[in-house]
């Protein structure tokens, strides 16, 4: 673009949230209790999985890799964007916001389609009930989540080569609380279109092939459940459902629109409050979801924490 100093920008500076006085100090209280009972909360249900019998199966090895996932998911973008509420320095280094990016985006990609397979999981135990121990055994189980994890990480580092090679110039302002693709593309001085053209292709594959295999999975369990003659035993089929399809439902309504088009979503006035919806209020709510909407858990929990 004419007109622009092409020099490298060494570093970014994260405007995050503009508050002053009282209100910064709340904010940060906030912010900061909120990771906290989200690292606390993932942890306990990893604690309970492990240290329960009755809850050694696919499902909730899948839950007790999700819940890994969002402790890290969390560390990524949250303890930053907590120091910058009462910082004056907001800056972060070029290399850090990359990293920043790789993780967060290897994360969020992982996260897709681990919600997927949880979904697929379902799917099997319920529709196909005589198979199911057949096909999920463990060492299935451990092949699926590292597949999770590798198709995470193989989205991240594409998208990364090419957010990358872009040009700063002297634009060094990020009207956001942490570095995502959004706000990258549209401060970037050199031509973007390759870059936005790979985002949105891996964006289609890792967001709508996981939503469909959580839509297909969800569809064929509805039609088996309906076909239960007694309302106990659909109740009871739809309630190992419940939890994980209100987690998708909320990850996914506050992630599709973002990534689907990120470079429109950064001139949304609100676009950062959306991010915060899936960066910090669902991952504090999902633990509360499966531990409150599950009965095992729950169940589990008492076993763990009670005195015997």
């Amino acid at each position: 673009m004419g007109g622009r100093n092409e020099t490298k920008v060494m570093y970014f500076i994260l405007l995050g949230f503009p508050t002053t006085g009282e209100l910064q100090l709340l904010l940060f209280s906030a912010l900061l209790l909120v990771y906290f009972l989200t690292v606390l909360e993932n942890l306990l249900i990893i604690v309970i999985i492990r240290n329960n019998h009755s809850l050694q199966n696919p499902m909730y090895l899948f839950l007790g890799n999700l819940s890994f996932l969002e402790i890290w998911y969390v560390s990524v973008i949250e303890p930053k964007m907590i120091l910058d509420v009462l910082s004056h320095d907001k800056r972060i280094s070029f290399q850090g916001c990359m990293a920043q990016l790789h993780f967060f985006v290897t994360l969020v990609c992982t996260e897709y389609v681990l919600l997927a397979v949880m979904a697929w999981d379902r799917f099997l135990a319920i529709c196909k009930p005589l198979r199911y121990p057949l096909i999920m055994r463990h060492r299935f189980c451990a092949q699926l989540v590292a597949g999770c994890w590798m198709c995470g990480l193989a989205t991240s580092s594409i998208k990364l080569s090419f957010i990358a090679r872009l040009s700063f110039c002297d634009v060094d302002k990020i009207n956001h609380y942490f570095c995502d693709i959004s706000p990258l593309l549209n401060i970037s001085c050199s031509d973007s279109s390759s870059a936005e053209l790979v985002d949105f292709i891996l964006a289609l594959l890792v967001i709508l092939v996981p939503l469909c295999t959580v839509l297909a999975s969800y569809i064929c369990i509805l039609v088996t459940v309906l076909k239960i003659p007694s309302s106990q035993g659909r109740q009871k089929a739809f309630s190992t459902c419940s939890s994980h399809l209100t987690v998708v439902i909320l990850f996914y309504s506050t992630t599709l629109f973002t990534y689907c088009h990120p470079k429109l979503m950064y001139t949304y006035p609100a676009n950062k409050l959306v991010s915060v919806l899936y960066t910090v209020v669902v991952p504090l709510l999902n633990p509360l979801i499966y531990c409150l909407r599950n009965k095992e858990v729950r169940c589990a929990m008492k076993k763990t924490f009670t005195c015997r």
